[in-house]
């Protein structure tokens, strides 16, 4: 079945970065658009970042653009989501996603604090 594994979180400082990873199994990896999305307790889920199947980016939301940058390894079956300049504001659980199938994974706990 669908699997996404969702890596990398952690706390850092404002201002620093980090680096998510997400595993995908269970499907043709390469066929399929994938996104990033995070959420905080009592919000709706956000979009954050989407990519299609050759590695061309094809949004991001404004409050990470110029910041984050989301790629993909279609040979490792990997999506990844580079944070960069990170804000107390990105403090969220961040999940991967295939939008098609709405399959997500477990998130990954990304705290920005000093």
């Amino acid at each position: 079945q669908v699997q996404l594994v969702e890596s990398g979180g952690g706390l850092v400082q404002p201002g620093g970065s980090l680096r998510l990873s997400c595993a995908a199994s269970g499907f043709p990896f390469g066929n399929y658009r994938m996104a990033w999305y995070r959420q905080t307790p009592g919000k709706e889920r956000e979009f954050v970042a989407r990519i299609g199947t050759k590695n061309e980016v094809t949004g991001y939301a404004d409050s990470v653009k110029g910041r984050f940058t989301i790629s993909r390894d279609n040979a490792k079956n990997m999506v990844y989501l580079q944070m960069n300049i990170l804000k107390v504001e990105d403090t969220a659980v961040y999940y991967c996603t295939r939008p098609i199938g709405n399959d997500w994974g477990q998130g990954t706990q990304v705290t920005v604090a000093s």
